[in-house]
């Protein structure tokens, strides 16, 4: 696999983006965003919990944040 590079600042403003719409779907109705979501996936086998763990993961890779999201789901 080739190494890709990004800049600091293009990495601090994807990380802001992604901990925003992390946050977002956390904090809007779960229930029908849920349910938003399946319907658009088109099955159950990815749901929105991992939607968010992924968004946690990579915000932790691009050094934004300790990973508490990620290795704490609980925390908001």
């Amino acid at each position: 696999m080739s190494a890709t590079s990004i800049d600091t600042s293009d990495a601090i403003e994807l990380a802001e983006m992604l901990t925003h719409i992390r946050e977002w779907l956390t904090d809007t109705d779960h229930t029908e965003l849920a349910a938003s979501f399946t319907r658009f996936i088109g099955n159950n086998a990815y749901t929105l919990t991992d939607l968010t763990t992924d968004l946690a993961r990579f915000t932790f890779l691009l050094g934004h944040d300790d990973g508490e999201a990620l290795f704490n789901p609980d925390h908001q």
